[in-house]
């Protein structure tokens, strides 16, 4: 029994007891059976995340900071990702209950309706992170990508641009680059200015797909002067096609981005674009998981964490 209390570092346990069992614990190359002690507790001390791809380092500061804010509570991270696909999503949420994770955090707020049902019902703590949503699943904690897409579209207007293009990621099943697209709309809609479907682009978050709609962008015949991308890894796919094409960033054309990767402020023009918090929103989304498993009362359930307009060279 002393043994076992000083493994799961119960209080009970004198120091030099406790260590004395872990230098035994060491010596032994000893493992301790996690899964019986969840049996008997209902408790695994893991902490599902669910990402829509793990290519994209915007979530690696968010996904260190959730972990980083949860070690110290004896909590560790299971780590899933779903390819923006909701019956991938599902399949890791029905695997993650099954291992009795302790609580489950999403990206988004856009679930399968299975998915919606088995966490409404699952009774432990549900996080949906990096976008807000006014009936979040449990709790949600991130920005407004339609206030954030709209800010950085009204910049690039007042700056004096009249013909702005739009790359953005893929729509479906992603409610982030949905409500990017919207606020990319509505800006340009408030300052009077057409909204031309011809320099508008869906495409994956990858360098080549930003240089490709770049491409594509400027074949169409219209005299771009502005690109607003929807990611940082577009913009700078962007920037590098309009180098290939000697064309001035930003005198012949303006390019803005969104993320604030670190790259953004390394390039040559450096990057205009939106910074997100994402460590911030890694560190809330662990304080709720931590108070909620401990009792706690969270008495907010949406947590806007702002945003910030980086302005630099290239716009």
């Amino acid at each position: 029994m002393t043994a076992s209390r000083a493994m799961q570092g119960s209080g009970k346990v004198r120091p030099g007891t406790r260590q004395k069992v872990v230098d035994a614990a060491q010596r032994l190359d000893y493992i301790p059976n996690l899964a019986a002690g969840t049996l008997a507790t209902n408790a695994s001390h893991l902490v599902a995340v669910i990402l829509p791809n793990l290519s994209n380092s915007i979530f690696a500061d968010t996904l260190q900071s959730i972990s980083d804010s949860l070690r110290d509570s004896g909590y560790q991270l299971l780590v899933g990702y779903s390819d923006n696909s909701p019956q991938i999503e599902e399949s890791l949420v029905r695997t993650f209950l099954s291992r009795r994770a302790d609580a489950i955090v999403l990206t988004g707020h856009m679930h399968s309706e299975h998915t919606n049902a088995l966490l409404k019902n699952a009774d432990i703590p549900i996080v949906e992170m990096w976008s807000v949503s006014e009936e979040p699943l449990g709790a949600c904690v991130g920005i407004s990508n339609f206030d954030a897409a709209y800010s950085m579209t009204d910049y690039l207007c007042r700056k004096g641009h009249k013909s702005i293009a739009f790359i953005g990621g893929l729509l479906e099943n992603n409610d982030r680059t949905q409500s990017r697209l919207h606020g990319y709309r509505a800006a340009l809609k408030d300052h009077a200015l057409p909204v031309d479907e011809q320099l508008i682009r869906d495409v994956p978050f990858e360098f080549e797909d930003g240089s490709l709609a770049m491409r594509e962008l400027l074949a169409v015949g219209r005299k771009i002067d502005a690109v607003f991308a929807a990611s940082d890894i577009l913009a700078l796919g962007a920037l590098l096609e309009c180098n290939r094409q000697e064309l001035s960033v930003p005198g012949d054309i303006a390019v803005a981005g969104f993320d604030d990767e670190r790259l953004a402020s390394l390039i040559k023009p450096s990057l205009t674009t939106i910074g997100v918090p994402r460590s911030a929103i890694g560190s809330k989304v662990a304080d709720i998981v931590l108070s909620t498993l401990r009792g706690e009362p969270v008495e907010e359930r949406v947590f806007d964490m702002g945003f910030s307009l980086v302005e630099r060279e290239s716009a």
